[in-house]
């Protein structure tokens, strides 16, 4: 039986399996008929999207299938992905769906769920619904068909939650801000909630035509933001993905930062004012050393989680930590939203600028990291490298050859069919000769 669901939710290639319109159907009616299990009369569901062009077809067919269980659907249009999870919950909706390939290019989509808590679901509620996906589901009576219709006020309502994060009595007048949204979800919201908080905003991406998403812009390609800072003397510039989850800062110089920085920034801040929940920060196995030794050196506890921003959740939520978050610039402050927020991130980031006068780059300095390399090995469908013999001795060798005192993690991409070989150590040629060994093993297996 085929596995749908990665990392996070099903993804793919558009027209491609998994990511079909009539999949999206089966998908839709399967899940429909998973939360009408308790057998109530009146059951909704919220929908959001990126600006793929592929989201149309895919909203189409979701909301066929789920209509077709009884489902009431409520299209959102364009928002970013952490407003389908607050708008999930504010809305007493059943389920949220975000239709989104995230920083992937435009040919790319995917389909991840929201509970009624605004939570992205359990693995095993996943699997729930895979299993309903291939046994296929029953619809509803002629009579209990669902309805759907159009909802044009989210993107408002995102906008003022985003906003109620920001401290009260601040503003953001004399700063100004490049914005960059990646021609995605967030090329609305992201400029106006900026502006309404008094900042001379200079947006870029944002001019999305269903397949430029992404596309040489955005947080996977920071240097037209980069060029844009610089250019017109800002402040910051605040890089977001196609989905709005995640961010990249750029400082004065137009220099990127990372999300270790800034998670080590809001850590310090908040443990120093009594805010850091048990004392404690979640991150991936992907978050260097260095911010480890950081923490330590300010009394907070580093946990360390899967990679993805949802297991990142689930381990706040286990062990009741509010601030989270990934290498990457997946940031997770579960005191104002249930998933990572590109631009609740970054306004954080300005009030900090804000309180403490610093310019940025004073800011996004926070720690030395430890030397660190990654890089990654594309395969093609149903090979398995990390299972060759002559792969796994070079792993074996290359620990060896760390003796103890660097890390090196080797694993799968869960949203792209790419091995992954990260190591971080103090001896940066040791370390880049570590990873190239199993980089060209990796390389070798999969041509061969």
């Amino acid at each position: 039986m085929d596995k749908l669901f990665g990392t996070d939710g099903v993804r793919g290639t558009a027209n491609t399996h998994p990511m079909t319109a009539e999949m999206a159907l089966r998908i839709g009616a399967a899940v429909g008929c998973y939360f009408r299990r308790d057998g109530a009369c009146v059951h909704r569901v919220v929908i959001g999207k990126d600006t793929r062009l592929s989201g149309y077809m895919f909203e189409n067919a979701l909301t066929a299938g789920l209509t077709s269980t009884g489902m009431n659907v409520l299209l959102l249009g364009p928002v970013p992905t952490p407003a389908v999870g607050l708008l999930t919950r504010s809305m007493r909706a059943d389920l949220g769906v975000m239709i989104s390939a995230s920083h992937n290019p435009a040919r790319d989509n995917g389909i991840k769920f929201f509970g009624p808590d605004g939570y992205k679901l359990s693995d095993q509620m996943e699997a729930d619904i895979e299993a309903l996906v291939h046994e296929g589901v029953t619809p509803a009576e002629a009579d209990q068909i669902g309805r759907a219709r159009r909802i044009d006020d989210g993107r408002f309502r995102y906008i003022e939650r985003v906003k109620s994060s920001f401290p009260r009595q601040a503003r953001l007048d004399g700063l100004k801000v490049v914005v960059d949204c990646a021609n995605g979800a967030a090329y609305k919201v992201a400029p106006e909630a900026l502006w309404e908080l008094g900042a001379t905003v200079i947006p870029v991406g944002v001019s999305p035509n269903g397949s430029n998403i992404n596309e040489g812009c955005g947080s996977t390609h920071p240097q037209l933001a980069a060029e844009t800072v610089v250019a017109h003397g800002a402040d910051v510039g605040i890089c977001l993905d196609g989905d709005a989850d995640r961010v990249i800062l750029l400082d004065e110089n137009g220099k990127v930062g990372d999300g270790d920085q800034f998670m080590a920034l809001m850590a310090a801040r908040w443990v120093a004012e009594g805010k850091l929940a048990n004392n404690a920060l979640v991150a991936t196995v992907m978050s260097n050393l260095g911010l480890e030794h950081y923490l330590a050196g300010k009394g907070v506890r580093l946990e360390r989680t899967a990679v993805g921003d949802r297991y990142v959740v689930e381990r706040m939520r286990e062990g009741g930590f509010n601030l989270g978050g990934e290498q990457s610039g997946h940031i997770v402050m579960s005191d104002y939203a249930t998933t990572g927020d590109g631009l609740m991130a970054g306004l954080q980031f300005l009030a900090e600028m804000v309180q403490s006068a610093k310019p940025a780059s004073a800011l996004m300095h926070v720690f030395d990291p430890v030397p660190q390399v990654l890089k990654n090995v594309r395969f093609a469908a149903g090979q398995t490298p990390l299972e060759d013999a002559v792969v796994k001795a070079a792993i074996a060798q290359a620990e060896a050859d760390l003796a103890g005192k660097g890390r090196l993690l080797i694993r799968k991409s869960g949203t792209e069919p790419l091995v992954r070989v990260m190591a971080e150590h103090e001896d940066a040629a040791l370390m880049a000769r570590v990873v190239d060994s199993v980089v060209d093993a990796v390389a070798d297996a999969v041509t061969t």
